[in-house]
């Protein structure tokens, strides 16, 4: 809606519900008439809404990348950093974010309607932090006891590569 403002959605309809009074009392050249006064003759002619409720909402799956976000419209949202690399669901209304990864909810945030926005949640970042951290300390291969000696006597590949006998090594 060109040269038109909304902060909100709730800004949205309430501009839309003020423009929707004034233009549904005008008189239409084509039908002749207001459509508020037709409003009782269609609801007669509809049908009923069938029995299974609707799915409302924008809904994805995708692979967590890295960088642990997700892109919803052109705002990016925070997960939990523990599912990078896993499938998540991405569901949205009017409200709120959720992303659910095997359906536990691992991140929720309030919509933003702007445009451009990182929404951060402060968890995330402290679980990527030690997530980072644990990941570039060196982690132990095995463990030498104190009585293994890793020096090993070189006649025992002699042994091995048949250049001595079990005899001449063992001297």
């Amino acid at each position: 809606m060109p040269g038109r403002r909304f902060t909100s959605p709730a800004d949205f309809n309430e501009q839309f519900t003020d423009w929707l009074t004034k233009a549904n009392a005008r008189v239409v050249r084509t039908i002749k008439a207001a459509p508020a006064d037709l409003v009782d003759a269609d609801r007669a002619a509809m049908l009923a809404l069938p029995p299974i409720p609707l799915h409302l909402g924008w809904g994805n799956k995708i692979r967590l990348g890295r960088d642990y976000y997700v892109r919803l419209d052109t705002n990016d949202y925070s997960v939990d950093p523990t599912v990078i690399g896993r499938m998540v669901d991405v569901a949205a209304d009017l409200d709120r974010v959720r992303v659910r990864c095997e359906g536990r909810v691992v991140a929720e945030h309030p919509r933003v309607w702007a445009r451009g926005t990182t929404i951060t949640d402060p968890v995330h970042v402290e679980t990527a932090a030690w997530l980072r951290k644990q990941y570039q300390q060196p982690r132990a291969v095995g463990t030498i006891g104190a009585g293994d000696d890793l020096a090993r006597d070189l006649s025992d590949y002699d042994c091995a590569f048949g250049l001595l006998s079990d005899d001449e090594g063992a001297s």
